[in-house]
């Protein structure tokens, strides 16, 4: 124990250094504890021995029992049933053809079919932490690439399961030592008669106290005010389910995850996930750190070319079978490159199968320690994957954008530039309220499912003043800029206003500094994009908690007056190129106009609900301060 702290120190130190920078750098938390654990072992060689980084990385596993038993928490069953087509379908395809392109190189390699056939298995997996984390930092969730790389690694943490289930059956011999380690077996001295009921018994057990006894147990603990019972409680949970499931020859991430799904439509759910992810967390990043301080460098010393090529061949053969899936289910242009390539890296899980399987003989070491170089060499290069990513899709744009333009046949007193979400939710609006509009858009695609849904559009780059005046600029009366691209939407809106200063702007705003850059053009309606959806949540928050609907419509709407008139000041001393964090006259603004605008929400109710309404504009807001109350009239 005593000779155990001290490495436990240094990781925890690593991890509390390393990490944080690995994630201001855009390479995600996983990829900052293996570069930390390499770091600390293969290259400075502090990791301490081998027996005290297993020891470490025996008590970081149970991390791996955590996180899929809150994987199962998340997965509704009904939910999984909404999404089945998907994920029978996109991401079945993608794990079967992968699995089987692999197995198939491992043979032509030598490799036994079990061995072939566990190493298509584990390597079919990518990385759901990194993938997860790049595609939310770039704002890619929402597209169609990200959604459907989302449901494909949902499916692959959910074919973790069988997986797990399925390795030992690929166990040729037994495993030394097995059975006299940990607790005892209860399966070794049963009869082979006896063993498939006592496995079923041991999964009702499971279903039997999530259905049953967790309620009550909860109900309980709660009852004694005492927090720490509630987190001891949901450690109850996981560790008996885990030592229930060894007690009787299962994988206890098995028992742990069929226990999660029963839970997730429990009232106590989100309470469950608040108490075990800070363990999940912690535990899983041990386990990575431990698994790059155990990686053997010296294989890629000695025979760089294998596991170079080995890394190369991985990525290129999911990316070949990621890209024909995406060709057949539909996906096209920019989403099928992000599908592709976001997912062509091994996965995490992987690091925890390839010790699995080592434990079952099913791997010898060597093997063993190349494939972790391998996985940990993709998931290295992730970042530039997601850079070539990028870079692909900029080629397609700019071909498209090379491609010529639709000959626009009529033109409309309405103009809306860009049909993505926000555009294709003004133009429907517009048109089935009578007033016809010209839709622009520079997304064939996009312009092609408009029309299916019998929307009339028109390819072409808004951007371009030739498009805009085929469009009937000179003679329009309104343009709705709505490109999702900011620096295009600018663009768009300089080139209108040379040619028809007149013209009425309303220009959809990314956020607040791209509010003070439409302010700065002139532009005559400014619409932030979450601003309205975001005060009707804050509506309905203000109402369940104890207002009248009267009281919380009045406050939401002196709440969207005044900051709309603040908003006006600040774009004042907002100074471009400079953060906003930076900029000490903005700061001191922004304070100001926050005590304002809580003292014209504290006041509105100060006499009680009769209290006559308020009014804010922009020249009101300056000389709140002198009048004592916003508006006055």
């Amino acid at each position: 124990m005593e000779a155990l702290l001290p490495v436990a120190t240094l990781y925890l130190l690593t991890m509390v250094v390393a990490v944080p920078l690995s994630a201001r750098l855009g390479l995600g938390s996983v990829l900052g504890y293996l570069v930390s654990g390499i770091l600390i072992g293969p290259v400075l060689g502090l990791a301490g021995s081998e027996g005290e980084r297993a020891d470490l990385q025996h008590f970081a596993e149970f991390g791996v029992v955590m996180m899929l038993f809150l994987i199962g928490l998340e997965l509704d069953p009904r939910t999984l049933w909404q999404m089945r087509h998907k994920l029978l379908g996109l991401a079945g395809m993608q794990i079967l053809g992968t699995v089987a392109l692999l197995a198939l190189a491992a043979l032509a390699l030598g490799q036994s079919w079990q061995v072939a056939l566990a190493i298509g298995m584990i390597l079919s997996l990518s990385s759901t932490a990194i993938v997860l984390q790049t595609l939310s930092e770039k704002s890619l969730m929402q597209t169609a690439g990200g959604r459907s790389a989302f449901a494909v690694l949902l499916t692959q943490d959910i074919a973790v399961i069988p997986m797990i289930a399925v390795l030992p059956l690929l166990a040729t011999r037994a495993v030394p030592g097995a059975t006299e380690e940990g607790a005892a077996n209860l399966l070794n001295n049963l009869p082979g008669w006896a063993l498939a009921p006592v496995t079923l018994g041991a999964v009702a057990a499971v279903i039997a106290i999530g259905q049953y006894l967790v309620r009550p147990a909860f109900r309980y603990v709660n009852a004694s005010r005492i927090g720490e019972l509630d987190t001891a409680l949901a450690l109850l949970i996981v560790v008996g389910i885990a030592s229930l499931m060894e007690m009787v020859g299962l994988s206890p991430a098995l028992g742990t995850f069929l226990a999660g799904v029963v839970l997730a439509g429990s009232e106590f759910r989100h309470d469950l996930e608040g108490q075990i992810a800070p363990f999940k967390g912690l535990l899983l990043g041990l386990f990575f750190i431990t698994v790059g301080a155990g990686m053997n460098f010296d294989i890629l010393f000695d025979r760089p070319v294998v596991v170079l090529g080995a890394t190369v061949t991985l990525i290129a053969v999911k990316s070949l079978v990621l890209y024909a899936t995406a060709r057949t289910t539909g996906l096209g242009g920019r989403d099928r490159t992000l599908f592709t390539l976001s997912l062509a890296q091994a996965g995490e899980f992987a690091f925890v199968l390839i010790a699995f399987a080592v434990s079952l003989a099913i791997f010898p070491r060597p093997l063993a320690q190349t494939l972790l170089l391998v996985v940990a060499l993709s998931m290295l290069a992730t970042p530039l994957l997601f850079m070539l990513s990028d870079y692909i899709s900029r080629r397609i744009a700019e071909e498209r954008a090379s491609d010529p333009p639709d000959v626009i046949e009529e033109q409309q007193p309405i103009i809306i530039a860009g049909i993505g979400r926000f555009g294709q939710v003004v133009n429907r609006l517009v048109t089935m309220s009578g007033f016809p509009t010209i839709v622009l858009d520079h997304d064939l695609e996009v312009i092609q499912v408009m029309r299916r849904f019998g929307f009339k559009g028109y390819y072409g780059d808004p951007t371009r003043p030739e498009i805009l005046r085929a469009a009937g600029i000179d003679k329009a009366r309104i343009l709705v800029a709505a490109l999702d691209d900011p620096e295009a939407n600018l663009r768009l809106i300089h080139h209108a206003r040379e040619i028809r200063p007149d013209i009425v702007i309303i220009a959809r705003a990314y956020d607040r500094v791209n509010v003070f850059q439409l302010y700065g053009a002139k532009v005559d309606h400014i619409v932030r994009e979450t601003f309205d959806s975001s005060l009707r949540a804050g509506r309905y928050v203000l109402e369940r908690a104890g207002l009248s609907e009267y009281e919380a419509a009045e406050l939401e709407r002196i709440y969207y007056q005044m900051d709309r008139a603040g908003l006006r000041q600040l774009a004042e001393v907002w100074k471009p190129g400079v953060p906003l964090a930076s900029n000490a006259e903005y700061i001191e603004r922004s304070r100001e106009l926050n005590r304002q605008l809580e003292s014209a929400l504290v006041e509105r109710f100060s006499q009680g609900p009769s209290a006559g309404p308020i009014s804010v504009n922009e020249d009101d807001l300056p000389n709140y301060a002198a009048r004592g109350r916003p508006g006055g009239r």
